[in-house]
């Protein structure tokens, strides 16, 4: 049996020698001076030896806890060799699949989906704020304190908003990692609550009629390019997220039934438009443009992609609109007050037009056809509307509220 003091007394010598410790464990000297323990055995009859790492860094302490887990390895009928390449396989495995390498498989494979503001807003937030703490950890090993402690720094700065979106970009990731097997959980799912919430941004938006009519005048009046002031005319007959308008395809649009149809960004659900007659001479015109293109807004510069969306804000400055008059996100805000307060129509009935999560009395979430054909009524109803304020016709507003 050695012990601590014989392990030290042992010399190099001309050739390498090994002495034994018991069952099977033995250290082998070589003539450089190095001493790594060995574990000898036999499998199927053939005589075997598995490295244990080297002396003093493993212990004798240590060697033979690595002799026992090897022999219980043998007891099983496995070959520790073999399960010792597969455990440095799995590991070799682990460390490459680090949380870095997966983001950026994540954005290569996601990207074309994406449009370009968005792709760089994400490339962005991913190497300024998660990279550099969780670039090289494996994606397994990564914990909702180690996300944490990459939005921690953000929220300090005050920048409450930005950390809640670099928790859902690492949410994104690491349910990638789940989907593709490198992964088992996602972790960024247990921060729920652990950030403060955002103050709510309320974009300006009138909701009033004079100040509506006088904008929707001046958009009819709009001397610019032709797409953009397609853009501008649509925005408030549909009422969608900016970024959705702009990136609207025209695969999506359904001209005999009268509807758009696409997947909403921030529920990532599908959604249904009803096409008022007045959005519908809109993109019909329209198409007559930019029907070649996949998208129905295309970039001046590039019909590969949709106008930038910073565009139909930029326009309404042209306009003379300050963005405390007016931003091209404040049509949802009109059109939920206006749609409740001037034309009657049931809360639930624009928040489901709103792609909003309205949930049932039992707490299901409805489907996209929900409501259909009021929602029909109700969108056809608000163009109408328009028309009338824009026109500084007499509007009358409609008594008591839509099913």
């Amino acid at each position: 049996m050695l012990t601590d003091t014989k392990l030290r007394a042992l010399r190099p010598r001309d050739r390498l020698y090994r002495v034994a410790d018991s069952g099977g464990l033995c250290i082998e000297v070589a003539p450089s001076g190095s001493r790594l323990w060995r574990f000898r055995y036999r499998f199927n009859g053939k005589a075997s030896m598995l490295a244990l790492g080297e002396y003093p860094l493993v212990s004798l302490v240590d060697a033979r806890r690595l002799r026992d887990e090897a022999r219980a390895t043998l007891a099983t009928g496995t070959s520790p060799v073999a399960a010792s390449r597969a455990r440095r396989a799995a590991q070799a495995e682990r460390a490459e699949n680090t949380f870095g390498a997966l983001a950026l498989e994540w954005l290569g494979s996601h990207g074309a989906q994406l449009a370009p503001g968005t792709l760089k807003r994400e490339r962005s937030m991913l190497e300024r704020f998660l990279l550099p703490t969780l670039g090289n950890m494996p994606i397994a090993d990564v914990k909702a304190a180690d996300v944490l402690a990459a939005l921690r720094p953000i929220q300090k700065r005050g920048r409450v908003e930005t950390a809640h979106r670099v928790r859902a970009l690492a949410g994104r990731i690491m349910r990638y990692g789940v989907a593709t097997g490198r992964a088992e959980r996602d972790p960024v799912a247990d921060l729920a609550g652990a950030l403060p919430s955002p103050e709510t941004t309320h974009f300006a938006a009138p909701t009033e009629p004079a100040p509506v009519g006088e904008l929707l005048r001046a958009i009819e009046g709009y001397s610019g390019h032709a797409i953009v002031a397609a853009a501008l005319k649509l925005a408030p007959l549909v009422f969608v997220r900016p970024g959705e308008l702009r990136s609207m395809r025209w695969a999506d649009v359904d001209f005999d039934a009268a509807e758009w149809r696409y997947t909403a960004t921030k529920t990532n659900t599908p959604h249904i438009v009803p096409l008022s007659s007045q959005a519908l001479a809109i993109l019909r015109e329209l198409h007559g443009l930019t029907g070649s293109s996949e998208f129905a807004f295309p970039s001046v510069r590039s019909w590969k992609r949709p106008i930038s969306d910073n565009t139909l804000n930029a326009a309404l400055r042209r306009l003379g609109f300050t963005t405390e008059q007016m931003t091209s996100h404040g049509w949802r805000a009109t059109a939920r007050t206006m749609l409740d307060e001037r034309l009657g129509f049931a809360p639930h009935l624009i928040e489901h037009q709103l792609a909003h999560a309205v949930r049932d009395p039992l707490g299901r979430a409805y489907n996209r056809t929900s409501h259909l054909p009021e929602r029909r009524k109700m969108m056809q109803a608000w163009a109408d509307y328009l028309d009338a304020l824009r026109t500084n016709a007499n509007v009358v507003a409609i008594k008591g509220r839509a099913a």
